[in-house]
């Protein structure tokens, strides 16, 4: 935007406070509250990093979202931490504002249903009341432009009532817990769900009485066990309103033996953007923090480590002051954000040197840890779509296949920027699938990408992508800082998808391995199965 325009928009707030409508508890009827204030908010773009979308829900009409200039459409998303019946919807514009929008709403916030399309509108206020819609997140889709600028919001104001107003009925107690599998330092477990009056929100899991994490699914797999070692477990049921069911029957399951070689590490990509910690919407110090919980033995980061165009200076003054701090055990691959510097690669390669960014003399290398065996490439070389530096070449490819060739480990991963499958905003990549082909060949067990930024878990899958018990785990991780994509059609084999922000954690045993999504507020997002490594040769 313009910076005359942003002169304009800072005299709007003074006039236009009185339009907001008073406090929250004035709404389109009686018994409708303010529900959006200070939620999560996302947005499909943002002019830069001083306007972000939770700007638009918290409750200032000095702070604002942005989109990019000239682009429609344009969306920006609401997340209201429960089901809800929609009323009124009112809007504050800055002076880049929708002429035509629709206001959607989403059960999941995936599949979204139109409330309604809005027309010729003239800015300032939109008092949009007499809606009727239920789902926990709304979004306002911005499809033609006011000015020559993008989009830009002061507040974003959702009325109506919560599914859990009042709600004081606990849900049903969890029936059926099992134990679906064992590692030296994991338990897996099942259970059926529980029911409630209004919506079940996440499951506590005991771990002897003493509650060691909350699930948003029906499974759970604990990590970080002492190896032949007896636990007992139950979980119990929360909903929306905080009510907490009554505990389960008990199991006890216990870890097999051995386990030396056991590690746990951190993953993700797509980290730093261009902000520190003195803003309250800047990720990557957050997620950095869930790496110092996590205490890995190693860090790995699935390319576009920095934003956006990773020069040195930009990797000193953020990358370096969160995530720098796991330098040391950092086993980097680049992304194609690193190829934009000039020269290519400078930053990358300056930042981490040649013994961390090219410890084998490229920038695609292997390392070794218990048990396992690791494969870090450069998917970069084969972006043609997305990088300057693509080319056809064979060289890091026979390297690959003759790395596969000598290994001695029982467990193989692999892990580069981008995937080969996905249900984010880049898709499906076909400049991939020669390395997911040679990996899969090979009986890889797991192999990791970043480049979208959502989190998704696949089932295990063959060299076609279709689902196979004997294939391959993959993981998109591009979730540690960088603005979150939407995420689309799910494939048939995903088995949990999230546009969220996280940190993967990875717990690796000399025969097996378990992976956790860890949200921002430390709770376990997302738990796979424990799987077993696949035998090789």
């Amino acid at each position: 935007m313009s910076k005359r325009l942003r002169r304009l928009s800072t005299l709007l707030p003074v006039v236009l406070v009185a339009a907001l409508g008073g406090t929250a508890a004035i709404a389109g009827t009686t018994a409708d509250t303010l529900l959006s204030q200070g939620k999560p908010a996302l947005a499909s773009s943002i002019e830069d990093s001083t306007f972000t979308a939770d700007k638009a829900v918290d409750s200032s009409t000095t702070t604002r979202w942005a989109s990019i200039e000239g682009h429609d459409p344009e969306w920006i998303r609401v997340d209201l931490g429960q089901p809800a019946e929609i009323h009124r919807v009112k809007l504050l514009w800055e002076a880049a504002y929708a002429k035509s929008y629709r206001i959607e709403v989403s059960d999941d916030g995936t599949t979204f249903t139109t409330l309604k399309s809005l027309t010729s509108q003239n800015g300032g206020t939109d008092d949009n009341t007499g809606l009727t819609g239920h789902g926990r997140y709304v979004r306002i889709v911005g499809t033609a432009r006011g000015t020559s600028y993008g989009y830009s919001l002061f507040d974003f104001q959702v009325y109506g009532v919560g599914d859990s107003t009042g709600d004081t009925q606990a849900p049903t107690v969890p029936t059926g817990l099992v134990s679906t599998g064992t590692s030296s330092s994991s338990v897996s477990l099942s259970w059926t769900a529980s029911t409630d009056n209004v919506g079940v929100s996440g499951y506590d899991v005991l771990r002897n009485g003493t509650a060691v994490a909350t699930s948003t699914s029906t499974t759970y797999t604990d990590t970080g066990l002492a190896a032949d070692t007896s636990y007992t477990y139950s979980v119990q049921a929360r909903d929306l309103a905080g009510n907490v069911s009554g505990a389960s029957t008990a199991i006890t399951a216990k870890t097999s033996a051995g386990g030396t070689g056991g590690f746990v590490l951190a993953a993700a990509g797509d980290i730093a953007r261009q902000c520190t910690a003195s803003s309250s919407s800047c990720i990557h110090p957050k997620t950095a923090a869930l790496v110092t919980a996590i205490n890995p033995a190693n860090v790995i980061t699935m390319g576009d480590s920095q934003y956006d165009d990773a020069h040195l200076s930009d990797y000193n003054n953020y990358y370096a002051k969160t995530w720098g701090k796991f330098k040391a055990i950092t086993k980097p691959v680049p992304g194609n954000h690193d190829t934009y510097d000039e020269p290519q690669y400078n930053g990358y390669d300056t930042y981490f040197g040649s013994a961390i960014a090219k410890p084998q003399g490229k920038r695609y290398y292997s390392w070794e840890k218990g048990n396992w065996h690791f494969i870090a490439l450069d998917s970069s070389d084969y972006m043609t779509h997305d990088s300057l530096v693509a080319s056809s070449r064979d060289d890091q490819l026979a390297w690959l296949r003759a790395d596969l060739a000598k290994n001695t480990k029982g467990c193989v991963a692999a892990y580069f920027h981008h995937p080969r499958w996905s249900s984010g905003d880049h898709g499906d990549n076909d400049d991939s699938e020669q390395f997911w082909r040679i990996l899969t060949g090979a009986k890889t067990d797991l192999i990791l990408a970043g480049h979208d930024h959502h989190y998704e878990r696949f089932l295990p899958m063959n060299g076609d992508g279709n689902s196979d018990p004997n294939g391959t785990v993959s993981l998109i991780g591009g979730m540690a800082g960088a603005q979150p994509y939407p995420i689309g059609t799910l494939h048939s084999t995903t088995a949990k998808a999230l546009s969220t922000y996280g940190v993967i954690k990875l717990t690796m045993t000399d025969n097996s391995f378990t992976t956790q999504l860890i949200g921002l507020d430390s709770k376990v997002l997302d738990s796979s199965p424990t799987y077993t490594c696949k035998a090789k040769g």
